[in-house]
């Protein structure tokens, strides 16, 4: 009796939160996929039923497939990045003998994370500026002013301009995150491979990549899925110019919702998004789980 009792109360406590997911989470998901069937002028209010019309529009869209060939590419650069390279700068600052050397460096590498999106943004596009921008002018004072050009204003390298800002902002906060999951390493581990003779090189792959893998693979769902979801910087920068060449799903689903005003497309491309973004965290879970390390 007090067992059935307890597990009421405990219900009573998990139904408040439930309800606040269905209403705040699942339930838009569902109206998102009704509103995908839809021709939808938002501002008249006028809707038209098309059934799957909007996603074969999507198959013939040029501007979808180069959106999602942008954030394809925008998640393999941040995986390069923002994971391997990210566990790479945290083992080398772990392996720095002065503690306060380690702080300083953490703190250093962590600063541009603390930068928001918009602001990181606005500082690159004054960067990237062709004619007052510092980086040109770097470049012309070290002798290489034929490589001086409109970074933000020509479709060859507008994208990764873009991507280069994002990976200085969000470098830091990866590193720090594979910092702490080093630290959790017993140093008893490290000192018994010393003693048996395997190098730096040798304890980084046979000792702390095995051992933080679950942070890898975390990194790797957020890392992911923030990829998939990118918006802040394109707009601040580009706002998907020029000529579409930066457009990325998130960008695109906001030009055909609110500027072209077809929000049964919007939905469209949100739903894609969603599936993308729901099963790169589903795989890399299973993939975690399988490889859990135990202590």
């Amino acid at each position: 009796m007090r067992a059935a009792l307890r597990r009421t109360l405990g219900l009573a406590w998990v139904v408040p939160a439930l309800v606040l997911v269905g209403v705040f989470v699942y339930l838009p998901l569902v109206q998102n996929l009704q509103f995908s069937t839809l021709k939808w002028d938002i501002y008249s209010g006028s809707q038209e039923y098309v059934g799957l019309g909007n996603y074969a529009r999507l198959v013939e869209d040029p501007v979808f497939w180069s959106s999602l060939g942008n954030n394809v590419l925008y998640a393999v650069v941040s995986i390069v990045f923002q994971v391997f390279g990210a566990l790479l700068l945290a083992a080398l600052i772990e392996g720095v003998r002065s503690e306060r050397w380690q702080r300083a460096l953490r703190a250093i590498y962590f600063i541009p994370s603390a930068i928001s999106l918009t602001v990181a943004g606005l500082l690159f596009y004054f960067i990237y500026e062709p004619n007052l921008g510092p980086l040109n002018h770097a470049l012309k004072a070290a002798g290489l002013g034929e490589l001086a050009q409109a970074w933000l204003g020509q479709e060859s390298t507008a994208m990764s301009s873009i991507i280069a800002m994002s990976q200085w902002q969000g470098f830091g906060y990866s590193t720090l995150l594979f910092a702490v999951a080093i630290q959790r390493i017993p140093a008893e581990i490290y000192g018994a491979a010393a003693i048996d003779g395997v190098g730096a090189v040798g304890r980084f792959f046979r000792i702390t990549v095995p051992l933080v893998r679950e942070m890898t693979g975390l990194m790797a769902i957020v890392t992911l899925s923030g990829a998939f979801q990118v918006f802040n910087e394109v707009m601040v920068m580009t706002a998907g110019g020029p000529d579409n060449s930066t457009q990325v799903l998130g960008t695109w689903l906001y030009r055909s919702g609110f500027v072209r005003n077809n929000f049964g497309y919007a939905a469209a491309i949100a739903t894609v998004l969603f599936v993308i973004t729901l099963g790169v965290a589903v795989a890399q879970l299973w993939v975690t789980r399988r490889r859990r390390v135990e202590w």
